[in-house]
């Protein structure tokens, strides 16, 4: 008999599913699922896949909302997946150049070369920027979800004086990612994002003092974590674990739900994270993906092996603050100094925002106390 519920253990489960389902097979039969009627279907209702007649006005009315709706306008399946996302951040989500090439990790003259072959391409082969139907509209689902992501990623990395700016962006990301879950009520991986989004967001309160400096995850005040959106966040996982599919956002939200289940730093479950990242690694590769995975590793097998993992990393992360701040960490930790120092102060150079300089500073000011000789 086919287990009702998921197992406790979310790591294992992922992992199992991942070597074994038919990812294609369930992703195509999932996004066939008809809509749910809006006032009996929430975000995390389990029984919210019943089949309602809202397909047609939902086309018509549309999107609920004009912002998504001009998203998937913007998905125009004449353009490469990263001018379409560019375009739509530029366009829609009014992001700055610079902000755009950060998201995705380079140039701002290499991203402004990108965005303006995108729009001459759209001027030169007439798409036509209409409002697409359901089968369209599926097939442009991954690219607003990376969207979405995106932009959330810039309101949730706000710190310091950027943060009354850019901060409203997490919210707005989310408050669309519900919408498109209503859309799309049977695809696990939009429960995925959503729950993503929820657990990392339900940690703001606690990641910048008062002076905006950045807090670290292991030093936040969990208590100020919100566990309204927490509780959300297990409940959407535990929804779209039941479908047998463990797309790149639900493991991704599998591992935020590890930290959040912890009490405190010391009880973070690094082993399940590490499987989890591993995982992630294998459905999809990325470089950010390893860098993040060796925390889990110098967790539990020290520094010199989470700074082995990350070194081929160099010519493809060159420009990323958080590889030079994850490196001249492992090489603190390993007492070299020296090296430390030119990591970090390459982490500086390479800091978006004063928060994230001020916090690479507070580790280069320890480092450099640590190594001073005793005063007589």
């Amino acid at each position: 008999m086919a287990t009702q519920r998921p197992p406790r253990d979310p790591a294992a489960w992922l992992i199992f599913v991942g070597r074994n389902a038919a990812l294609d097979g369930v992703r195509r039969q999932a996004r066939q699922q008809p809509l749910p009627a809006e006032d009996v279907m929430t975000a995390a209702d389990g029984a919210g896949d019943a089949e309602a007649a809202l397909a047609e006005r939902l086309d018509d009315a549309g999107y609920r909302d004009d912002i998504l709706r001009l998203l998937f306008i913007c998905c125009a399946p004449d353009l490469p997946t990263t001018q379409q996302i560019a375009v739509a951040l530029r366009i829609v989500s009014g992001l700055s150049v610079a902000d755009i090439a950060r998201a995705f990790l380079v140039g701002e003259s290499a991203m402004e070369q990108r965005i303006t072959r995108a729009k001459a391409r759209i001027a030169r082969s007439g798409v036509p920027f209409e409002t697409p139907g359901a089968p369209e509209r599926a097939r442009r689902l991954g690219t607003v979800a990376a969207m979405l992501y995106l932009l959330f990623n810039e309101g949730y990395s706000a710190g310091g004086d950027t943060a009354e700016r850019r901060a409203p962006l997490a919210h707005e990301a989310i408050r669309l990612a519900r919408l498109l879950l209503r859309l799309f009520p049977a695809e696990p991986e939009i429960m995925g994002l959503l729950a993503l989004m929820l657990l990392q967001q339900s940690r703001a309160a606690a990641r910048f003092d008062a002076q905006g400096n950045a807090i670290l995850l292991d030093d936040q005040d969990r208590r100020r974590w919100s566990a309204p959106m927490i509780a959300e966040g297990l409940a959407l996982i535990d929804k779209a674990m039941r479908h047998g599919q463990p797309t790149p956002y639900l493991v991704q939200a599998a591992i935020a739900a590890l930290h959040a289940r912890a009490s405190s730093a010391a009880e973070t479950d690094w082993s399940q994270i590490d499987l989890l990242y591993a995982t992630l690694e294998h459905i999809q590769p990325s470089p950010v993906v390893t860098l993040n995975r060796s925390v889990a590793t110098a967790k539990l097998r020290g520094p010199a092996a989470a700074l082995a993992m990350i070194e081929p990393l160099g010519d493809r992360l060159g420009g990323y603050f958080h590889f030079f701040g994850a490196k001249g960490a492992y090489l603190s930790q390993l007492g070299r100094t020296a090296e430390a120092r030119v990591a970090f102060d390459r982490a500086i150079a390479l800091a978006h925002t004063p928060a994230e300089a001020a916090h690479i500073r507070q580790h280069l000011d320890r480092l450099m106390g640590e190594a001073a000789p005793v005063q007589k």
